[in-house]
């Protein structure tokens, strides 16, 4: 398939979103990977709205957490299925939110009320596109102010990614951003690594992640405007986008609840990886950009061009 084909039908994947209200201690504990960690902690109130117990994921929309986060709906982990068991949608929760600087978990739930919620929406499949959709030319901006199509990448290996800088969580949005950062560096410094590939993040927080703030974030991450861009743009274009990437958002009190998928897309615009999901996956990307680097519209053995 093409991207050109980044943009296929793929399943989405879990929404993201975020955390509740409380007061902030800090202590060893132990985190969902079993390991013995410094945390802070917060204790919160929200609502549940999504049980997903085969990800040990509760959906909760809180209310504001004192010196840590507006109010706001987002997914948190739990260390064991079974803590999800008898909880439903719409239940009034008080919970605990302890956060590293690489992961964070919720537990001591507790139901305090009920509250009536409406049907979760369905999704439709999102469309596909096709190598002349006039998306692929549509001028976006970068952190440098500077205006940006995909089109402007053929030739180059992309990984792309959907994000916002205000996210707070640092599995979620920060480790996306890592991730990149993480991977630049490893291509950078890699003996024979390819020339032709370039990282895209782009923002969901059209109003707030200005290209000056864009510019900011992007320098906390040592990122090389050479290899890394990160763009924004209209609302509605930057919807589109998502879309056809089979990404899923929406914004909601202050936040944006969205799933996480970062596109590997190969040199001759196919698209050739997706990985639907967060976590350390530095190695992966630069596995797969060296791969995408490599590929070409030539001719193969029998003649046909490879698509």
């Amino acid at each position: 398939m093409r991207l050109w084909a980044p943009f296929i039908s793929i399943l989405p994947f879990t929404l993201l979103m975020l955390i509740a209200c409380g007061a902030k201690s800090a202590g060893s504990l132990s985190s969902p990977n079993g390991e013995a960690t410094n945390a802070r902690m917060f204790i919160a109130k929200g609502v549940v709205q999504e049980l997903k117990p085969a990800d040990r994921t509760v959906v909760i929309r809180h209310e504001a957490i004192s010196n840590y986060m507006a109010a706001m709906t987002m997914p948190f982990k739990v260390k064991d299925s079974k803590e999800l068991a008898g909880w439903q949608r719409g239940d009034e929760i008080s919970f605990q939110l302890h956060v590293t600087e690489t992961e964070s978990w919720v537990d001591r739930i507790s139901k305090i009320g009920t509250v009536s919620l409406p049907p979760i929406p369905i999704m439709a499949n999102s469309p596909i596109v096709r190598p002349n959709h006039p998306l692929l030319d549509y001028k976006f901006t970068n952190e440098l102010g500077q205006a940006v199509s995909l089109n402007d990448f053929r030739g180059q290996a992309l990984a792309i990614t959907f994000f916002y800088t205000r996210c707070p969580l640092p599995d979620y949005c920060p480790r996306l951003s890592k991730n990149f950062q993480e991977a630049q560096q490893k291509l950078e410094s890699l003996p024979g690594a390819p020339a032709n590939w370039h990282l895209l993040s782009v923002s969901f927080d059209t109003e707030f992640d200005s290209p000056p703030m864009l510019k900011a974030y992007g320098n906390s991450y040592q990122y090389d405007p050479k290899h890394w861009s990160f763009l924004t743009g209209p609302a509605d274009k930057i919807g589109e986008l998502a879309r056809q990437a089979n990404v899923t958002y929406q914004y909601d009190a202050g936040t944006f609840n969205h799933d996480f998928r970062t596109l590997i897309i190969d040199a001759a615009g196919h698209l050739q990886m997706v990985f639907p999901t967060s976590g350390d996956l530095s190695d992966q990307i630069v596995a797969e950009i060296i791969k995408a680097a490599a590929a070409t519209n030539a001719p193969d053995a029998t003649g046909n061009q490879n698509h």
